[in-house]
């Protein structure tokens, strides 16, 4: 974390005084697209001590960086967009123009944010376009981001809980299932849909280094926990429904309802994730 290495180790004898910590950013990793920047910072408590050495010597201040596990996102544009989910915006200055992406469930070519997770009950979902020059931030959070950058061709069916923001040059729409038992399994009947060329962050309850990616060959099948799904490749053909058919094979199973996606593709999984609540 760069700086963040930086302890004080008092020497023996000297004198010290610490005074009140201040918050600080610390850049961890950026990711770059056309005209739009993405970088991710780790706030961090910052105590600064003052040292006093030898006898006479100027005293010196050094600084003790410790994370607070928050993280903040910064959006540089030249003359070019990003589109946020509702409520993440902190503030922004520059050249710049908002405005508000308003997409009716069901229909196509439009947005699906934070404001449509339970599917099918006909409310707006909103997004905030920015357009222009200038930087935005992003509000301060404990979840982890994954920033990609998707090529030309490139087709990705998002979590509803896991879309953050994605360059403009992305055409976002909503993908609906085909099966209505997709309703009742906690992942609702529709999702966000990312085609085209761009750069997309993605909300993760897992570091990136734990995201699981696996990638499945034509005539492969992988049947998971939906609360695990992090995004798939659109090329795959997603179903949504029991383990096993038959009610009673159902409980007996001990299994909801689950993804099941046919190869070929790409699937992001998120295994060590935990339910809110658990003592892991």
């Amino acid at each position: 974390m760069g700086r963040s290495g930086r302890d004080v180790r008092q020497a023996r004898g000297s004198r010290a005084a610490t005074l009140e910590p201040v918050s600080y950013r610390i850049q961890l990793s950026e990711e770059s697209s056309g005209g739009l920047k993405a970088e991710l910072y780790a706030i961090c408590k910052v105590t600064s001590q003052l040292v006093q050495g030898a006898p006479r010597a100027t005293p010196s201040f050094r600084e003790i960086y410790t994370d607070t596990g928050q993280r903040q996102i910064k959006f540089t544009l030249r003359d070019d967009s990003v589109v946020l989910e509702p409520g993440i915006l902190s503030y922004a200055h520059g050249r710049l123009k908002f405005e508000v992406i308003q997409q009716q469930a069901g229909q196509g070519g439009g947005f699906l944010g934070r404001a449509m997770r339970s599917a099918g009950t006909g409310e707006s979902a909103y997004g905030t376009r920015v357009t222009g020059t200038g930087e935005v931030w992003t509000e301060p959070t404990h979840k982890h981001f994954v920033f990609a950058n998707m090529e030309s061709g490139d087709s990705m069916l998002v979590d509803d809980k896991a879309y953050y923001a994605a360059q403009g040059s992305l055409r976002l729409s909503t993908h609906q299932h085909a099966r209505v038992q997709g309703a009742v399994s906690g992942n609702g009947l529709m999702q966000p849909r990312l085609d085209g060329r761009g750069l997309l962050i993605i909300e993760s309850p897992v570091s990136v280094h734990e995201i699981e990616m696996l990638d499945v060959p034509a005539g492969d099948t992988v049947t998971v926990d939906g609360d695990m799904m992090l995004m798939y490749t659109a090329t795959m053909n997603p179903r949504l429904g029991p383990l096993v058919r038959g009610l009673r094979n159902s409980l007996r199973s001990g299994e909801g309802f689950v993804y099941t996606l046919d190869g070929p593709g790409q699937v992001f999984l998120t295994p060590t994730h935990v339910a809110p609540g658990s003592l892991a």
